[in-house]
């Protein structure tokens, strides 16, 4: 039996009466990173054989896992924080589980996504998880464009490396997007920032960066009326937005979900 299982993402205490039963009677355990996983094997006062399993080394040991899973053992996956696969080591992995027919099981537990989430206050309607945020200029853009398209919550982890350069082209293509950050969940400084792109930037000019986070768009605010014709559709999204013609023609046929072609036709006519 594979077992997947979350572990605390910050308070030690959010570890859950299942989990530690699972990790006592694990024959080994697989973790992104051993040390931080001895930390909190050490809290818990129980002594394990850790397997280092990152993405760098998850398709390498992928056939000694399955081999070991087929003549009986029983192998728990654990990430660094919060529940394993979800943007963490281990999908490909569940992946041949599934397809060998071999047995898994996912155990519930501590996740950074779901609390983010509570801090929201009007949860209604849709919302998507996109995971990290690109690193690129340009995916970094259209990663953003998306989200203030999108006609609900959108979230994203981030990194304290990586939020200003975040804010800073969110500020250029929305100034006035409504946005939420939570950092250092369950931690002693946890924060929970509210405000416009412009003026979170502003607080992080004074106040380092600290912490992992989620942030979170809020698009059902910046939405333009979908049943507008084509041309008058682009034409908008290229006014309130800054689009090319290009990248709102492709923009627009994805919100609308019609063919990019009656919009490109639309814009020549």
């Amino acid at each position: 039996m594979l077992y997947l299982i979350p572990t605390p993402i910050g308070n030690l205490s959010d570890i859950t009466l299942r989990a530690i039963e699972t990790l006592k009677k694990c024959d080994y355990l697989l973790c992104e990173d051993t040390r931080k996983s001895g930390i909190l094997l050490k809290h818990l006062e129980i002594s394990k054989r850790l397997v280092s399993f990152h993405k760098f080394s998850e398709k390498e040991k992928e056939d000694s896992i399955i081999n070991d899973l087929r003549s009986g053992l029983e192998i728990g996956l654990m990430s660094d924080a919060g529940t394993p696969c979800i943007c963490d080591p281990g999908s490909m992995l569940v992946k041949r589980v599934i397809e060998e027919k071999l047995a898994i099981t996912s155990l519930p537990g501590p996740c950074a996504l779901p609390v983010a989430m509570t801090y929201i206050g009007d949860l209604e309607g849709p919302f998507q998880f996109m995971g990290f945020l690109p690193k690129k200029a340009g995916e970094l853009s259209t990663a953003l464009q998306d989200a203030i398209l999108y006609p609900g919550y959108t979230l994203f982890y981030e990194s304290p490396h990586h939020v200003q350069k975040t804010l800073t082209e969110l500020t250029k293509l929305q100034p006035d997007t409504d946005v939420t950050i939570t950092r250092e969940l369950t931690k002693i400084y946890e924060e929970v920032l509210k405000d416009t792109p412009s003026n979170l930037l502003t607080h992080f000019s004074t106040n380092k960066p600290r912490g992992e986070m989620v942030l979170i768009i809020n698009g059902k605010h910046t939405q333009i009326d979908l049943d507008l014709p084509p041309k008058e559709y682009v034409l908008s999204l290229m006014d309130k937005y800054s689009l090319s013609q290009k990248d709102a023609v492709i923009i627009a046929a994805k919100l609308q979900n019609k063919p990019k072609k009656i919009f490109y036709y639309a814009m020549i006519e």
